[in-house]
């Protein structure tokens, strides 16, 4: 499997959801299956089945969340910091009269909505390796669209 990069604010947010889902959650889940189950027949006990079924979710997404730990790399924040694009970059560009501000992040983090991208899409691609005042071109579907670099932090 291929390695995910991470902030460590990203790091620290999965640490905290694995260990709640290990704990609080499934105590939760545990409470939940012995009150169904001292309600008496289990074939037809739709809510014994239902915490079993949210057990198996749980237990998956733990294992989910942990074999994701055996797999991802934690952005350092010298890199971010450098004078070229790279992951954990925040980049100013403009595109004509319009400037955006874009975080490049891991896959794990990327929320377009809050303005961070996955290293992964195509617009982050284009810009890993550039410098400030580079002005680099990206393939999009509607055709190749130029961005100037304005900054870099």
């Amino acid at each position: 499997m291929a390695k995910k990069f991470i902030t460590i604010d990203g790091l620290k947010k999965l640490k905290e959801e694995l260990n709640y889902l290990k704990t609080s959650k499934r105590q939760e889940i545990s409470k939940r299956i012995q009150s169904a189950k001292e309600l008496g027949d289990l074939s037809e006990n739709a809510e014994y089945s239902e915490a079993k079924e949210q057990q198996a979710l749980n237990e998956s997404k733990i294992e989910e969340l942990e074999e994701t730990f055996k797999n991802i790399e934690t952005i350092d924040d010298r890199h971010s910091k450098s004078n070229v694009v790279n992951i954990g970059s925040t980049i100013k560009m403009k595109n004509g009269e319009i400037e955006r501000t874009l975080t490049i992040v891991g896959s794990n983090e990327a929320d377009p909505s809050e303005g961070r991208i996955s290293n992964e899409s195509p617009l982050a691609m284009s810009f890993l390796g550039h410098k400030v005042n580079d002005k680099v071109e990206v393939k999009t579907p509607k055709g190749k669209t130029s961005y100037l670099i304005l900054e870099i932090s």
